[in-house]
């Protein structure tokens, strides 16, 4: 079983104030209310309501913590991380106030919250890099510390030219900004890459040891010969 498939609701906080003791590494999704990030988190705990997506866009300003948890050696349970559903941000249709409030809400969680461990910040990928998606992006480089990860979901919807294309170009950018950003194509309808996302989270949770790193000869590299 995944530690996934352990996700519970705890709480939710609708000011800062009200954010519970972050005593449990936290990783947090964040996206454009149609970009798919309820979906996202559904499929990756293999719960069918476990996050809920308003119908309109900026309505919902709560930010939910899902507990994780394992047994533990003394007997019961003991948490070892929170997934964190971030407000959805999608501003066509939202008042002056809401999208003040999601920035405040939202930006104040991200730049102040010491158990933040990661961000995965849904995209849809025939539409990725959006204005919001650029200013939250800004916004993390703040946070170097904290690992981001781009999940471009609904690649389903891509032909594998296109896949592959939008895939290189969101690399190349993550390049540009630092080895803690990581990308990958994602499809919460097929349910396709949900096993990469849980072990890139997994690592960030530290319940995963990362893969060896494969050394590749040099191109300088003189072969040796056979006697």
């Amino acid at each position: 079983m995944s530690i996934f498939d352990t996700a519970q609701f705890v709480i939710s906080a609708a000011k800062l104030s009200g954010l519970p003791r972050g005593d449990a590494p936290e990783i947090a999704f964040a996206g454009r209310s149609n970009a798919g990030k309820s979906t996202t988190i559904n499929v990756l705990t293999r719960k069918t309501r476990l996050a809920f997506a308003s119908k309109t866009p900026g309505r919902t300003q709560l930010i939910n913590f899902f507990g994780l948890t394992r047994r533990a050696e003394e007997g019961g349970r003991e948490t070892v991380g929170h997934l964190v559903d971030l407000p959805g941000y999608g501003f066509a249709k939202a008042s002056e106030d809401t999208r003040r409030t999601w920035s405040d809400l939202v930006g104040g969680y991200i730049a102040r919250r010491e158990a933040l461990t990661g961000l995965v910040i849904v995209m849809d990928a025939r539409r990725p890099f959006m204005p919001t998606d650029e200013w939250l992006i800004e916004f993390m480089k703040a946070r170097p510390g904290v690992k981001m990860h781009w999940l471009l979901n609904k690649a389903d919807q891509l032909k594998t030219m296109e896949r592959r294309k939008v895939l290189r170009e969101a690399e190349a950018r993550a390049r540009e900004i630092g080895p803690h950003v990581t990308v990958q194509l994602f499809s919460g309808l097929k349910k396709e890459g949900t096993a990469e996302l849980a072990e890139r989270l997994e690592l960030w949770l530290g319940l995963r040891e990362p893969a060896p790193e494969v050394e590749t000869p040099s191109a300088n590299a003189t072969p040796e010969k056979n006697d």
